[in-house]
């Protein structure tokens, strides 16, 4: 990108942006030194990119169908020198049946370079040596192997449609009131699904947080422990990094908010001015997976 004061009306730019399509330019308002384009620009040039980290439901596929193009831009990426993580929030299977979904799917991804919520949860859970109660999906259980589950003492929720009932969640309402510690793996507002958005345990969580005036922690995206926790292993730092997501809230914010910076897609979840949504705003916004690879190619290596 590169500014010029060439506008006859004092105190306006123009800014003229390289990846964009050609002749598109920008008027903006302000000394360009002091604007949030000439900011932006200047912190993006002083960072080396090392690290790229993925969404995946919403990013590279939705459900049984992969994002147009994904499978090969996840090739070009593959040839900078960078290392590549996939994050996700889902719990609505294991690691092992995502894996299997993604590559079934014709992606090349190996199994220790997904980092989970449910990875996550169950690393607290361990820490903090409880019996959770598991509001998660039926094929998610197995990523909870081993950890005792008898006489409950804490409440962990994912997002688990079959056990959103009155009995279930009444029961868990109880446990918190008597001491357990309620255990959100996230609180996504919505999701998206083939046949359109579905609610996320986020409601149901909150609505627990509501009926026992009690507050969740919280161990999926947006939390900043989650990023790092992803990290740990690559050698990388959060300013080195990048986050690519459908999320505006849980993938790019929380990303920004640990340093990094977030490139949100206009695909899965995305609705028109999610950017708003958040301050500050995207890094970047990309029509899809592809072209947020096109622009690490050639404007941030």
């Amino acid at each position: 990108m590169r500014l010029h004061n060439s506008l006859s009306l004092p105190g306006f730019y123009l800014l003229y942006c390289n990846h964009c399509p050609p002749k598109l330019t920008y008027v903006i308002r302000g000394d360009p030194l002091q604007s949030k384009e000439r900011k932006d620009m200047r912190m993006a040039a002083r960072r080396v990119l090392k690290a790229v980290l993925v969404d995946l439901s919403g990013t590279l596929h939705i459900e049984d169908s992969a994002v147009p193009g994904s499978q090969e831009a996840l090739k070009r990426l593959r040839n900078a020198p960078v290392a590549i993580r996939f994050v996700t929030n889902t719990t609505k299977e294991s690691k092992r049946d995502l894996l299997e979904r993604l590559r079934s799917l014709e992606f090349d991804i190996a199994e220790d370079e997904i980092f989970t919520s449910l990875t996550a949860a169950r690393n607290l859970l361990e820490q903090k040596q409880v019996r959770p109660l598991l509001l998660v999906d039926d094929n998610a259980l197995q990523d909870f192997r081993g950890i005792p589950t008898n006489d409950p003492n804490a409440v962990v929720v994912g997002l688990a449609p079959e056990h959103f009932n009155y009995q279930m969640m009444n029961k868990a309402f109880r446990l918190i009131l008597d001491g357990a510690p309620l255990i959100a793996i996230h609180k996504a507002r919505y999701y998206k699904r083939k046949d359109g958005l579905a609610l996320g345990p986020g409601p149901f969580v909150t609505g627990l947080e509501y009926a026992t005036d009690t507050k969740a922690t919280v161990v999926g995206k947006p939390e900043t422990t989650f990023f790092l926790e992803a990290l740990s292993g690559t050698g990388c730092k959060p300013e080195e990094t990048v986050m690519i997501g459908d999320d505006c809230r849980d993938d790019v914010g929380g990303a920004q908010n640990a340093g990094m910076l977030g490139i949100l897609v206009k695909t899965g979840k995305y609705r028109a001015a999610d950017e708003a949504k958040i301050n500050p705003g995207p890094y970047l916004t990309c029509d899809s997976f592809p072209q947020a690879v096109d622009h690490i190619l050639q404007h941030l290596l």
